[in-house]
Formats: structure tokens, sequence, C-alpha cells
């Protein structure tokens, strides 16, 4: 009887996930949590399916709507969602320096590793290395806070969570309504906060390489080097990308040298960071679809990014690659890719368009705002990016609660929850025959 109750490693991250987002929601709706009156039950799931999500999204202005309580408790769900809810909890393991088997596959699924053998040893790296970059990275934001004018504790208190908040991927701030737009000439707010977002994105078997190796790239494992390429074309694609598209529009009234910076620092936002340096709605309709794809892609896998990660992009781009040569196999880097890894790249992508459609059809009937504006919104929230035309406060009840369904899946990934709730079954293995099909 005890063997049927046993909960697998995936139904246990999604379990942790909604616990977290539950208990943010009723310490949200507490009367000290927002100023003025309490916040509606619907508004305080959002913020808190958000900021465990690390999306960004939200209905009210997080500044104003939220006391001191309540933004402490959205930079906790902030660090615990970037994270991993499973890593966090594995600070009692670090601690007892011991792991069941089920555990240590619990903790290798949440920190994104590739082996068993020494994940412990891993999830330490993960969690001294997340410490130690926040840290440098409050630092350097406070500094810059107090030289802008602000006191002591405020330029603290911005630092440490704007730091946090960066290196997530969350997109939250404690600006105002304009989120970073105040700073869009200033390169030591935006590099600092775009430097949090890469290295909390590139994923944190990356991080081992480089603690390993430094910068002998030809050290690194596989995975690490399709990373670190696809990372470097997408930030270097994007920049150029946004500096033609919008250097007539969205950054028109830039100087030469800030249409540059912002150009590159959208290129880092839109992969799951969610902070703005300018409005989005300013985005030319070739800066919008390029928002898209960025967006859709997001960041590496085992990292604080969401999206469909950039080693899958790189897998089905180099699958393409492959067939037009007519080759059988993938080959990067001296290296063979399993056929396995295209299935598993294909069926992410398609995961996630799915959601993607099924989520814009239903709102665009509910509500009357452009299909573009709409269509930008559902991808910022299952790509968990938090970057927002401006609809997001103007939506109904129930466009909230389908955007929460989407950041909530696009955080836990598809296949992860479909791997929870499907039902285990001992199938006997047939072998088909085969048949012909038309493609293309």
């Amino acid at each position: 009887m005890k063997g049927k109750f046993k909960i697998s490693p995936a139904q246990i991250t999604v379990l942790g996930f909604l616990l977290l987002i539950l208990l943010g929601t009723l310490l949200l709706c507490l009367p000290f949590a927002s100023t003025g009156d309490s916040v509606h039950f619907v508004d305080a799931l959002f913020t808190a399916t958000s900021a465990t999500c690390v999306t960004g999204l939200s209905t009210v202005t997080t500044a104003t709507q939220w006391t001191l309580f309540g933004k402490i408790v959205i930079i906790f769900m902030i660090q615990i969602g970037g994270i991993g809810f499973m890593t966090f909890m594995s600070l009692t393991t670090i601690v007892k320096k011991s792991a069941s088997l089920s555990k240590r596959k619990l903790l290798m699924q949440s920190a994104g590793s590739i082996e068993l053998n020494g994940v412990i040893k891993l999830i330490q790296r993960v969690l001294l290395g997340t410490f130690f970059i926040e840290a440098i990275g409050a630092i350097v934001l406070s500094i810059r806070f107090w030289v802008r004018g602000l006191s002591f504790i405020k330029g603290l208190w911005y630092g440490i969570f704007h730091s946090i908040s960066a290196f997530c991927n969350a997109g939250f701030d404690i600006l105002g309504d304009n989120s970073l737009a105040d700073y869009q000439s200033d390169p030591t707010i935006l590099i600092t906060i775009a430097c949090l977002v890469i290295i909390g994105g590139i994923g944190f078997l990356v991080w081992g390489d480089f603690t390993a190796h430094g910068f002998r790239f030809k050290k690194y494992q596989l995975h690490s080097k399709i990373v670190v390429v696809t990372t470097a074309f997408l930030l270097v694609g994007g920049t150029l990308i946004f500096y033609f598209t919008e250097k007539n529009d969205a950054l028109a009234n830039f100087s030469e040298g800030d249409r540059w910076l912002n150009a590159f620092f959208e290129s880092v936002t839109l992969r799951t960071a969610g902070f703005a340096s300018f409005d989005q709605a300013a985005l030319s309709d070739g800066g919008s679809f390029v928002s898209y794809v960025l967006m859709l892609i997001g960041g590496s896998p085992g990292s604080t990014a969401g999206g469909i990660k950039t080693v899958a992009f790189a897998v089905i781009f180099l699958n393409a690659l492959s067939f037009a040569r007519n080759n059988d196999s993938i080959t990067i880097f001296k290296k063979r890719i399993y056929d396995t890894a295209v299935k598993h790249a294909c069926a992410i992508i398609a995961i996630y368009l799915a959601t993607a459609c099924v989520a814009t059809i239903v709102i665009s009937i509910i509500e009357p705002f452009a299909l573009d504006d709409i269509i930008f919104e559902v991808i910022s929230a299952v790509a968990t990016v938090g970057l927002t035309k401006g609809i997001t406060a103007s939506l109904s009840i129930a466009s909230k609660l389908i955007l929460c369904l989407t950041m909530f899946f696009g955080r836990m990934g598809g296949l992860t929850l479909l791997l929870a709730f499907a039902e285990k079954r001992n199938q006997i293995k047939l072998e088909r025959p085969y048949d012909k099909v038309l493609i293309g």
C-alpha cells in the first residue's frame, strides 16, 4: 500500500511552487501588506504568482501599492522562485551533508544538473554563487543610488531589491510606474542590471565550468559551449536589430550612445528579465516581432530564466541545418547530440507555442485591446519575461487568472507539468509497423 502514494520529483516541485504562491497570496492580502485599503485577492494572487514564477508582470504598481512588509514578501518569493524551490529547501540537506537517492534526483532536476553525482556540491555552488553575485550587484547599485541622491538606507534597500530581482530575472522594481526609464542614460545602473540578468540566466552548469576552467572554452562541457555561443549570438544579434529597427522609433529621441546602450539592454531584458528602460508600446512592428522571438527563447536550462531555453533553440536550429546538409546526426564541437534531445526540444517548443496561442485567443475574446498588445502580454507571461505594453492593470479578472496559469505553466515548463500529472502505467511495449506521411 505504501508504494501507491509515492510522489514524483516533478509533483513535489509543482506542489512546492503552488504552496509558495498560496502563502505569498495570503501574506499580501494582510491589511499591513498594502498601503490604503487591502488589495483585491486576484491582484494579490497575480503578484504572488508573478513573483514566485519570476515574471515581473503586475496589476498594481509595486513601489506604491505595497508597504515595506509587502515588498519583503515579494523579494523573498522572487529569491525562492528564482533559484528553485527545492534548491532553497536543500539548505537542510547541505547542513546534514547527506541526502537520499530520491532527494538527490529531486535536487538534480531543480538545479538543472545533467548527472546525479556531485549534485550536492553543485547546489552548494549555486547557493553560495547566488548570494555572492547578488551581494556584489547590491553594493554597486547602492553606491550608484547614493550618488544619485538617495539616502543611505533607501539606496541600500533599492540596491538589494533590484540586485535580487535582476539576478533572478524577475523584473520587479520599486522605482515607480516607469521601471528603469529614469535611468535610461545611466550606464552604471543598466549595465550592472544587465550583467546580473545574464549571469542569472546563463545557467548553473555554466557557472561550474567557468569556475573550474575559467576562460578556457575548449574544456567546457558541450552544454556550456552551446549556451555560451547561443547567448552571445542572441545578445549581439538582438542589440544590432534593436538599434536599427528602433533608432527612428522607440529610440528616436536618444543620443547615439544611449541608443546603443538601450538597444543592448533591450536585447538582455527581453530574455525573461522584464525591466524596461523605455516604453515598450513605442516599439516598431519589426521591434515587436523580434521581441516575441527573444522572449520565447528566454534564458538557459538550469537557470533563473524562463522561455523554451537557448539549448532547445540551438538544437532545433542545428537539426534543421543537419537535415539541409543531408546528415543523419547533429554534430557540434566534434560531439554528437542524441536524437532524444531533438524530440525534447520539439516537444517544449510545441507546448509553449500551443499555450501562447490558446491564451491569446481566449484573452482576445474577452478584452478590447489590440491583438499585438495581447500577444506581447501573453508571450511575456508564458516566457516569464514581465514586460508589457501597458495593459496588465486594465485586464479583467478572467484574463488575470488566465495569465496566472500561463505564468505558472511557463515557470514550471510544459514537460514538468505533464510529468507531474501524467498517470503512471506499466505499458507493454509494442513494435508498430512503420508507414509514410507527407511533410512539407
